[in-house]
Order: structure tokens, then C-alpha cells, then sequence
């Protein structure tokens, strides 16, 4: 007998199966509604069996299946029942041909989430839509992309005569709406195809705790590896609890061979040194940043191409450049709606429409003053010192020059290279914390994050002054200065 979920024989597509006529089926209905595009009826009945008896056949044998749910705790269990007239390892050759079953991917995709993995079969079908042709990308930067995941794959042979442990890390980051979901679909659906199972992890939430559900995601991708594993939002996965455990699954004792794990993150300044820059984690770092003049070139041909078969339409190829002229900032999402926007809008007018180009280019005003109202990105640096207003002539920083350029970095080397007056303090304490809060909210306004210690140094009658906190306060806040200065922003 089993309670295994997993030996579900009745649905395993192996055997045949009948009810016994003496022995009526007590079944909970359940209605499952259809997709209204599908036409017919509104949804089906599915029967969830109460109890039950049934004869099946496998491999030349007969068996008498028993099925019962009965409560359990607070909720039911449903216990299987097998007889067979002969010897047990009949049985077990069918529970492990129904497990086996149950545990293959079938137009599926393996999801973790809320501590289970389940098998999906929407994301499956959405993937199957993605293609590399329809990702508008450098070639170049599409061609190293793929040749870096599929070319793990196939390199295991040269992992194994380098002795280096058979494993890869990659990260995609840049600001949203550039090809980074769009890609890892085509990533999964065509490693699937190849019989390297994508497995996507949502989250690590799990009853048992976030370091038991890690667990549980590694266990399971070194069961199917060789594949490759999905951590999407990676700068929301990992957090200052659960890092250390992450890291040591990631290339710890336990060996990951034939796991390709690939992380996603629209904020790749969040995420921790040990994930971002350490070798032998994450090796390598694609960065899908807002389409230049060529990349909207190529997306612009993308859409004329596409639209070519509609004779109502006319693109000319003059277009092409003035959209890539006027697209400057504009992500692919921001591209890909002023299109979308364009044809909705004609197809909703009657009797003589305006001109495709006409109101493809009022779609692009109208996106520029969206883009405008919601970059929270300094547009110059009299914005991004905007702050000076709130603080006490005594404490203002130097701006740098409007001339210069519009570098976070000429921000920062002002502030780390003219820090603020703090010997003419009176009242230091409030004003110091004034200050404190004005600067962290600049260095906010840019985007910037990851405190570092200081080495900044303060005579001992301006510390006597201060006080052990202030001090600590006013070193941590010139660190982060000091940090992402020198950092790759």
C-alpha cells in the first residue's frame, strides 16, 4: 500500500484501468472551468475519488486497486490499496514505472514556490512562444549570451581534463523592459528541447524555513542535473539571512556538477560582493542595459519587416532612423509600446485615419513625458544637490559644475574630496544627523547602496566634540561615498 502522492497509478498513462461493477465509486465533483476562446462547454466535472475499487493491467499482469480517503489531522489523506495474485515484485515494478512517470516532464516546467516544487504546464506553453529571432539584440551580445549557455552543455569533457568542478554561474541585470525575461524563455525552452530540464525558483519561502527550501532547490536541480535553474529577481532572493547558506549550496561541499544557474536582477548595485563579483559563483555578467542608436535601428526594422504584409500601413525606410532618433532613453518595453499604442490607436479610428508615421510619433511624445515624469535619475547635478536647501549654509557640500559632465562619479569624488565642515560645529548633534540624512538621501536619488568601513580620520578634539556615535555615523556615510566613488558605477 502507498500514500505517496508521487504513485498516483491510476493516472500513470501505462496501465488500464476499469472500475469493478460491484463495488460503486463514492467521488467528491469538482468543476473546472474552460477557456471561453476554446468555445463548447463552460467547463468539465472531475471526479476526486472518495473510494473506490478498480482492476488494472500492467505488463501482462492484473491488479486489484483499492483507493480510500479518509480525514487526517486537521485534513484527509487517500490511501492506494494494490493486490496481485503472484509475486510482490510486480508491484514494485509498477510503483516504480508510475513514479518515474510522475517524476519526467511532460510539455511541463518545473516551478518551485511556497516550499513545493509543482509541474507547470502555463509557463511551459508561454515559453514556447519565445524565439531568439524576435529577441532584438546585438548579434554579437545574443551570440555570446547563447554560446555561454549552450556551450556548458557540451563542454563537459573539457570541465573533466581541467579537473574543474562542471558547473556555471551567469547574471542578467540592467533596467527593466530591455530583454532579460524574453531571453530566459528562449533559454529555457530551447535547453528543455535539448533535454536539460529548466527548473524556475519564485521564491524560498517555505513553512520549514528559507535555508530548508534552498535545500530543497539544490537537492532537486543536482537530481535532474545536467539543467539549468532559473533565480529571477536574484537581489530579492537572496538577503542578509539566508546569504551564507545560498552560497555555500551554490559551491560548497555538496558537488553541483552539470547546474547552470542563472540569476536575473534589475538592480545589480543590491546585490552582495560575494554574489556579484566572486569567480566560481557567478563567472559571468550580461548586462541588458537600454537599446543604443543601433539597437533601436534594428528594432525599428524589426517592426517594418513585420508590419511590411499590411498595405495600409506605410513605413517608410527614412522612418526607421527618425525613431531611432527620437527613441534616445526609450528601454524595448518603451519601443515596443509606442508601436502597440500606434496600432491600437488605428484600429480604433473610422473613416479617414491619419497616418501610421503621424501617430507613431505623437506615441513617442506622449511616452517621452512618462519617461520624464517617472526617471527618478538626476537629469543634471544642481538636481542631484538639490538637497543643499534643507541643510544650514555651515554644513553645505560643493556641487560640482553644471559644465561637467553628467557623471554620478564627479558627484562623489566632490563629496568624498570636500567633505562638509564638521570642525564649525556648535550644536553637533542635530545638526550633524541633518546632515547625515541630507547626504544619504543624494547618494539615494542616485541609485547607490553598500556601506563599506571608513578609514577617514578625525582629530581627537573634534571627536571629544562629536561623541563615539556621531563619529560612526559620519565615517560610515564618507565610506559609502568612498565605496562607490571607486566602484563600477
Amino acid at each position: 500500500m502507498t500514500r505517496d502522492g508521487k504513485l498516483n497509478i491510476l493516472r500513470f498513462p501505462g496501465v488500464n484501468v476499469s472500475p469493478l461493477e460491484k463495488t460503486p465509486m463514492v467521488s467528491n465533483l469538482v468543476f473546472v472551468p474552460l477557456a471561453r476562446s476554446l468555445g463548447g462547454l463552460p467547463g468539465i466535472l472531475v471526479d476526486q475519488i472518495q473510494f473506490g475499487a478498480f482492476e488494472l493491467s500492467f505488463n501482462q499482469h492484473q491488479f486489484l486497486v483499492f483507493v480510500a480517503e479518509f480525514p487526517l489531522g486537521f485534513g484527509t489523506s487517500t490511501q492506494v490499496y494494490i493486490l496481485h495474485q503472484g509475486p510482490e515484485d510486480a508491484i514494485r515494478t509498477l510503483l516504480i514505472a508510475a513514479g518515474g512517470w510522475s517524476d519526467q516532464l511532460h510539455d511541463e516546467i518545473w516551478v518551485y514556490n511556497q516550499g513545493l516544487w509543482k509541474k507547470d504546464h502555463g509557463l511551459w506553453v508561454d515559453i514556447q512562444k519565445a524565439d531568439w529571432k524576435d529577441i532584438i539584440l546585438r548579434e554579437e551580445f545574443k551570440n555570446a549570451l547563447k554560446k555561454d549557455v549552450y556551450g556548458f552543455f557540451s563542454s563537459r569533457a573539457i570541465y573533466k581534463e581541467l579537473a574543474i568542478p562542471w558547473k556555471r554561474g551567469l547574471i542578467l541585470y540592467g533596467p527593466p523592459g530591455n530583454g532579460k525575461t524574453i531571453s530566459i524563455k528562449a533559454i529555457m525552452k530551447t535547453c528543455g528541447e535539448q533535454g536539460y530540464a529548466p527548473l524556475y525558483v519564485k521564491s524560498f519561502q517555505s513553512w520549514q524555513g528559507e535555508e530548508a527550501a534552498m535545500a530543497e532547490v539544490f537537492n532537486k536541480a543536482r537530481q535532474l542535473s545536467p539543467c539549468v535553474m532559473i533565480l529571477e529577481d536574484l537581489d530579492s532572493l537572496i538577503n542578509d539571512k539566508n546569504r551564507s547558506f545560498f552560497l555555500n549550496q551554490l559551491d560548497g561541499i555538496v558537488g553541483n556538477d552539470g547546474l547552470l544557474v542563472i540569476g536575473t536582477t534589475n538592480h545589480f548595485n543590491r546585490l552582495d560582493p560575494g554574489l556579484s563579483s566572486r569567480p566560481s559563483r557567478f563567472d559571468r555578467k550580461f548586462k541588458f542595459d537600454d537599446p543604443d542608436w543601433d539597437e533601436r535601428i534594428l528594432y525599428a526594422r524589426y517592426w517594418q519587416k513585420k508590419l511590411l504584409p499590411n498595405k495600409a500601413i506605410d513605413y517608410p525606410d527614412r522612418l526607421v532612423k527618425e525613431i531611432a532618433d527620437l527613441t534616445n532613453r526609450f528601454s524595448f518595453a518603451y519601443l515596443k509600446e509606442a508601436f502597440v499604442s500606434t496600432l491600437v490607436t488605428l484600429a480604433g479610428l473610422e473613416g479617414d485615419k491619419p497616418s501610421f508615421e503621424s501617430i507613431l510619433k505623437v506615441q513617442i511624445e506622449t511616452l517621452k513625458k512618462q519617461l520624464d515624469q517617472a526617471d527618478v535619475r538626476p537629469t543634471s547635478f544642481e538636481a542631484t544637490c538639490s538637497f543643499e536647501n534643507s541643510v544650514s549654509p555651515s554644513l553645505r557640500v560643493p556641487c560640482p559644475d553644471s559644465s561637467q559632465q553628467r557623471d554620478v562619479r564627479v558627484l562623489l569624488d566632490t563629496l568624498s574630496d570636500h567633505p562638509p565642515r564638521i570642525y564649525d560645529l556648535g550644536t553637533h548633534g542635530r545638526d550633524l544627523q541633518t546632515l547625515h540624512d541630507a547626504l544619504l538621501n543624494a547618494l539615494a536619488k542616485c541609485g547607490l547602496q553598500s556601506p563599506r568601513l571608513s578609514d577617514t580620520d578625525f582629530s581627537p578634539e573634534v571627536e571629544s566634540r562629536m561623541g563615539n556615535t556621531d563619529v560612526g555615523a559620519y565615517r560610515a556615510l564618507l565610506d559609502r561615498v568612498a565605496y562607490q566613488r571607486n566602484g563600477d558605477i
